[in-house]
């Protein structure tokens, strides 16, 4: 199995050299970028399994390098933030982020953070058999990680797909917020975490987009959400 390699975008010198040492400690290999322009080349070069990027970058803010990235790669995307700035957390899963670390960041959190993305992600993983999901007209090949409704091709992230795939496999269930969480960002939910609420409203619309409201994701209020169509 190959190394994966990590990209890190931060400014930060100290804090870069502590996550570079403690990656590859934990059996990664990982590279540094310290200004978003720089960064967002280096992103988009498809060497990298995963990329830390900071909010906070000279030359370029985070969430422009996020928006360039997004346009053109799916490669899986951990932002940095500031701690208790919700609107920076918001604004990154909003632009397609997979997940997010508070600043002070603590690298045995980030590693797991790191870990949790790419083993939905792996290219390595046991090949799965054919396995197709519909409601409606909508069509979901699991292996290949590709979405469409009647033919049109539904454009999602890697954590607005494992949303969908849970929600489709939970048929007429509610699937709770602490099941999403865990089941397909990877991760126990935290006390008020909007990361679930962003990335079903970032879900809802794109699937709004092809479907018009043929289909629907309900909000069932204190609980989770359900898929109908």
């Amino acid at each position: 199995m190959k190394t994966p390699r990590i990209l890190i975008i931060d400014d930060d010198v100290d804090l870069g050299g502590l996550l570079t040492e403690y990656l590859e400690a934990e059996g990664f290999e990982a590279r540094i970028v310290h200004n978003g322009i720089d960064g967002a080349d280096a992103a988009l070069s498809e060497e990298y399994d995963a990329v830390i990027l900071d909010v906070m970058l000279p030359g370029r803010s985070g969430v422009e390098v996020l928006q360039q990235i997004r346009r053109s790669s799916r490669v899986p995307v951990i932002m940095l933030t500031a701690r208790g700035d919700h609107v920076d957390r918001v604004v990154g899963l909003e632009m397609g982020a997979d997940d997010y670390v508070p600043k002070p960041c603590y690298p045995r959190e980030l590693v797991a953070r790191l870990r949790a993305v790419l083993r939905r992600t792996s290219e390595n993983a046991v090949p799965q058999e054919e396995e197709v999901l519909r409601l409606g007209l909508l069509q979901v090949q699991v292996p290949q990680r590709k979405v469409d409704w009647d033919g049109r091709p539904v454009d999602l992230t890697i954590s607005e797909f494992n949303f969908l795939q849970q929600l489709l496999r939970a048929g007429d269930r509610v699937v709770s917020k602490e099941e999403l969480s865990e089941r397909a960002l990877g991760r126990v939910r935290e006390p008020y975490d909007r990361s679930v609420d962003v990335h079903m409203s970032h879900l809802r619309r794109k699937l709004a987009d092809v479907a018009g409201d043929a289909l629907t994701i309900e909000t069932v209020r204190g609980i989770g959400y359900r898929v109908q169509c």
